[in-house]
Order: C-alpha cells, then sequence, then structure tokens
C-alpha cells in the first residue's frame, strides 16, 4: 500500500486571516507531505506495507524497533485530522448533544475552552491537544510529539497542533494567541458533533452485540 498526501477539504487561503495560506504551503505542502514521503520509505518491504494506516500506528506502537514508522504515520494521521478538525467560519459554541455533553462534562463550554487553552499553552515542547471521548465522557488530552489518543483506546473528536510550525509564520512564539484564534475562529464543531454521533452509534451496536453474545 502506498500512503499518499490526503488533499485539504478546504482551499490553503480559506481559513485566512486566523492561518495564513503562507502557513498552509509550509505546514501540509512540507511538515505533513514530508511525513507521508518518509512512511513510504520505511514501510516498504516491511509487513507494515499492506496495512492500512491506523493499523500500522497500532502496530508500530507496540513494536520496540517500529518508533520511526510509529512517528511518521502517526503524524500523517494526525494531520489529517487536525485539517478537519477546522473550517472557515469555524470557532464560536456547538450546539446540539456536543454541547450538552460538553456543559455535563466541563461544566459550561467557557469551563471547556479555558481548560482547553490552559492545556494547550502549558504543554512542554511540541504536541497536540485533543478532544476526546473517553470510556463514556468527554476529555481534553495532551499528546507529546507524534503521540495519539488512539493507542490509548480514546475516540477523537478534535485535534489543534502546537508544534511551533502550525503557527509560528502568523503568531511567532504567541501559542496562546494561535489556540485562542483555534477556539474562537477555526474550531469545526459540526465535524466534531458529526464524530460523537457516529462513535455513539458504533458504541451502542457494540453494546447490542454484548448483550446478545451473553443470552446465548
Amino acid at each position: 500500500m502506498t500512503f499518499k498526501l490526503e488533499p485539504l477539504p478546504y482551499p490553503k487561503s480559506a481559513l485566512e486571516p486566523a492561518i495564513s495560506a503562507r502557513t498552509m504551503d509550509f505546514h501540509y505542502g512540507k511538515h505533513h507531505a514530508g511525513y507521508v514521503d518518509k512512511l513510504n520509505k520505511l514501510v516498504e518491504g516491511t509487513p507494515y506495507a499492506t496495512l492500512a494506516l491506523e493499523q500500522v500506528i497500532e502496530k508500530a506502537a507496540r513494536d520496540p524497533k517500529g518508533r520511526g514508522i510509529f512517528n511518521n504515520a502517526a503524524q500523517v494521521w494526525n494531520h489529517d485530522f487536525f485539517w478537519r478538525s477546522m473550517t472557515a467560519e469555524g470557532g464560536g459554541t456547538p450546539d446540539g448533544k456536543l454541547a450538552q455533553q460538553l456543559e455535563a462534562d466541563f461544566g459550561s463550554f467557557g469551563s471547556f475552552a479555558k481548560q482547553f487553552l490552559t492545556q494547550a499553552v502549558g504543554l512542554f515542547g511540541s504536541g497536540w491537544i485533543w478532544l476526546v471521548i473517553d470510556g463514556n465522557a468527554l476529555r481534553i488530552v495532551a499528546t507529546a510529539n507524534a503521540e495519539t489518543p488512539m493507542t490509548s483506546q480514546q475516540h477523537a473528536l478534535l485535534a489543534c497542533d502546537v508544534w511551533e510550525h502550525a503557527y509560528y509564520l502568523d503568531y511567532q512564539n504567541n501559542r496562546e494567541a494561535f489556540v485562542h484564534a483555534f477556539v474562537e475562529k477555526l474550531a469545526n464543531w459540526e465535524f466534531a458533533a458529526d464524530r460523537l454521533e457516529m462513535l455513539g452509534r458504533d458504541h451502542a451496536a457494540e453494546t447490542s452485540q454484548q448483550r446478545r453474545r451473553r443470552a446465548r
């Protein structure tokens, strides 16, 4: 299997002024593309070459010799997810079931946004900030470098990239301003809500199958 650089879900200039087309040229066209190219070179001629991307990540995470493959595969997946976590004229507050669960698990959307910002600014070095489903609750999770929630059996709803290359051309060293822009202007709450609904259906189907097995 040859891994490909997935197309962006919008033009490179679509997120301006929060994220410039110049940043997208470097971030998507060089950093993200570089992970894809490196991954293809690393898996060539190995058992990983026949696996889908998520399978590569899960297998490499358990392989002491697979760190390079894991780092590049996870960064490909993380970036694919990050682009979909943003949209032009995004941000603000969600509604519907997602809003209700954010309020139930964080007290209010404002409390969620404050905790999201605090964890993003407080993460030392490079990494990611995620809104995830962990069990039956929503949580904010910080992961370092290429780490990703799926290896901890958590399901991502939204991701913010806080590696410096994600924001330095537009915000220099002001990560806090970038994360504010992400929450207030970019966050794709419709994508997160769709993920929540899909994962809820999957969980309900899995629970139903487990009940049927116990009843036999």
